[in-house]
């Protein structure tokens, strides 16, 4: 079946549309970050950067560390800029941009995010570096795609409903992370389900000015239990990225930099620090 023109935009150079990125550009493993300031701080640690590029919040660096090539790109914040960048992600490397066909062999990419995000346990420290076995979402992306989960997401997302059913327009979807990425790279960090907020004020339980409709919204999360489940912290991508990945068949793993309390309403004095410890942590792993 051949692509139109409008469902997928191609630049006159052959780039893809937002990301701006030609199907050679992308590597097979490729890292993804919020910030577009935190791409050079990832690939300063690559032994060779072959090319950098960039397009609105989207930046790209692709190089080596030792023999692997890697690239690192910037998705700016929430899952409707992770929409934008797995969609293009995946069509880089499994259509044919001369026939805009789908590929016959499709393929499989290797996406790591790292970020930074809250915990909303007691026992989960500042500077603490967190793989998300599960992201569970409070926004509305996959309300938009067919989406299959297994059995064990499925009756995890049952009880993650009856917790929230309350709250009545949320509809939570669920994704669990790569087990290949999360035995390999994720294997000795603590674990749990992170939960992705369509915003940061108010959808993460924040008060500032405007009231809150959902009180006491920390305590709500952080009381779930599934068996040995639960909600370990907040942030605004981790869902989108496992859900659409597994849509599209690809592997994926947040890795999280904790960088503050929300049970102890404490924020790091050194948050650079623990992102470059997960940077660090990546690298030497991947």
């Amino acid at each position: 079946m051949k692509i139109s023109e409008s469902d997928l935009i191609i630049n006159p150079d052959g780039s893809i549309y937002h990301l701006n990125l030609l199907p050679e550009d992308v590597a097979d493993t490729v890292i993804t970050v919020g910030d577009p300031d935190r791409v050079g701080e990832v690939s300063k640690y690559f032994d060779k950067v072959d090319y950098k590029k960039g397009k609105r919040e989207f930046i790209t660096h692709t190089g080596y560390v030792g023999s692997k090539r890697v690239t690192v790109l910037s998705t700016g914040i929430g899952t409707d800029n992770i929409d934008i960048v797995f969609n293009e992600l995946d069509a880089l490397v499994n259509v044919d941009f001369e026939t805009r066909e789908i590929k016959p062999n499709l393929k499989s990419l290797n996406i790591i995010r790292i970020g930074t995000s809250g915990a909303v346990q007691p026992d989960i420290p500042m500077g603490t570096i967190l793989a998300s076995s599960y992201g569970l979402g409070m926004d509305a992306l996959m309300n938009y795609y067919i989406q299959e989960i297994s059995e064990d997401e499925k009756s995890l997302k049952d009880d993650i409903s009856a917790h929230f059913g309350h709250l009545g327009a949320i509809k939570p979807y669920l994704t669990g992370a790569s087990s290949s990425l999360i035995d390999t790279i994720g294997k000795d960090l603590p674990k749990g389900i992170t939960i992705t907020a369509p915003g940061f004020y108010a959808p993460q339980g924040r008060l500032v000015r405007a009231k809150n409709a959902v009180p006491d919204f920390i305590k709500l999360i952080n009381s779930f239990r599934s068996n040995q489940h639960r909600i370990t912290n907040l942030e605004m991508e981790t869902a989108g990225i496992y859900a659409l990945a597994k849509v599209l068949g690809h592997q994926a793993l947040s890795i999280n930099a904790i960088l503050a309390s929300r049970v102890n309403f404490e924020f790091s004095k050194e948050p650079n620090k623990i992102v470059e410890s997960a940077i660090k942590l990546v690298l030497e792993r991947i």
